[in-house]
């Protein structure tokens, strides 16, 4: 499914004109002015699945916050933006194969990151919580609590509760099951397949990150399996060799200038994988 065929940036004579326009003031960055531009990069062609892949400072971070920003992506945290972003945008095209669906959004790490500490805080509470109610089993259950008003209802119901159950069955039927069942892996990538409908254009920022080897695998099954069957589109940034080697996927090199498209294989960093693994493959035939 394509929703986004192309988006064109601007070329270093728009930014060039756009600096000319701006009155003489101080200012500590033009950004994201000069990022993209430095690099050849003024349109991108788009598949079901593409890939910006590059190293730190690359750009595909800003390529995809961009790209976002100009169609309105729906996003759960904030990114940094200069005072000439908005500016930068403008000069932005964006070429629609259909209309966007609700559910599209940008997907970042950070995102990720802070819906696990957002569990790290609710577990912590419940813990804190847990504890409240374990002494509060034992004072109901031993108590000489006498039921003469009605303002003692509440009360004699958590006394009656009490003797009914063990200390564990009470501490359960007054508490949600505790949030720590998952680890941060499994954390993050249910975040990632409950943000995920069907029909929707997605930009995701390094979804590895807090994703082991196995859990990337399980990831790159669900987005091939999203862009075939369930009308979902993918643009992201990464640089993890099994996200790379997503089938289908068209792969930009940012690393290299001007940008251009290349096979995953060819990229530096699964090349530096590559080298690293037959390196040591004996140590691999020593086990058996």
């Amino acid at each position: 499914m394509l929703y986004l065929s192309r988006f064109e940036f601007p070329t270093e004579d728009q930014e060039w004109s756009f600096f000319m326009s701006v009155k003489r003031q101080c200012y500590n960055t033009f950004y994201p002015f000069g990022v993209l531009s430095a690099r050849g990069m003024t349109e991108l062609e788009f598949e079901p699945v593409t890939i910006l892949y590059g190293g730190n400072g690359s750009g595909k971070t800003t390529a995809l916050n961009v790209i976002a920003q100009s169609l309105g992506l729906q996003r759960d945290t904030r990114y940094n933006q200069s005072s000439f972003f908005g500016n930068y945008v403008r000069l932005c095209q964006a070429e629609l194969r259909q209309p966007l669906t609700e559910t599209s959004r940008v997907i970042t790490s950070d995102d990720v990151f802070d819906y696990m500490l957002n569990l790290r805080a609710m577990n912590e509470g419940i813990d804190e919580k847990r504890e409240e109610l374990f002494q509060e089993y034992l004072d109901d259950k031993y108590s000489t609590f006498k039921y003469r008003t009605m303002e003692d209802y509440e009360r004699l119901k958590k006394v009656n509760l009490s003797r009914r159950k063990t200390q564990s069955q009470y501490v359960k039927t007054r508490l949600m099951e505790n949030l720590r069942e998952q680890s941060n892996g499994e954390s993050a990538y249910f975040y990632f397949t409950s943000k995920i409908q069907e029909n929707g254009l997605y930009l995701l920022d390094e979804p590895e990150n807090s994703l082991s080897p196995a859990r990337q695998q399980e990831l790159v099954q669900f987005l091939e399996d999203s862009a075939r069957f369930y009308g979902c589109q993918f643009i992201m940034a990464t640089h993890s060799p099994f996200l790379l080697a997503m089938r289908g996927a068209r792969i930009y090199d940012l690393d290299a200038s001007p940008v251009r498209t290349r096979r995953w294989t060819e990229l530096e960093a699964v090349r530096a994988y590559h080298d690293f693994f037959t390196k040591h493959a004996g140590d691999f035939h020593n086990e058996e």
